[in-house]
């Protein structure tokens, strides 16, 4: 079976570290995948969308956060532009600085 393009974005900014990671455990759950700290892309059914919308809300209760979910047509995916690089050597010399940090 082929993989569907993504047809939703949840971000959010949570201060409380549990609930944090309680809504990204979420998040994963529904296979979901995690393309910046606080942001998930994945393929739901509309049903599995509101499931999830209520449980991080739910999670959330009366918490400080922001949670937003964002539905991407196919016609609009396609659209879509990134820019994902990796550059080895900048990434050593910054675990280097960090390791030369005092605790």
């Amino acid at each position: 079976m082929a993989a569907k393009d993504p047809n939703l974005l949840l971000v959010y900014d949570i201060p409380n570290d549990r609930a944090r990671t309680k809504i990204a455990d979420a998040c994963l759950d529904y296979g979901l995948d995690r393309i910046q700290f606080s942001a998930f892309l994945g393929w739901l059914l509309p049903t599995q969308q509101e499931e999830l919308f209520l449980k991080v809300k739910k999670i959330l209760g009366k918490k400080s956060g922001n949670i937003q979910m964002f539905p991407v047509c196919a016609e609009d995916w396609k659209k879509c532009k990134r820019i994902e690089q990796k550059n080895e050597k900048e990434d050593l010399e910054n675990e280097k600085g960090k390791s030369d940090e005092p605790d």
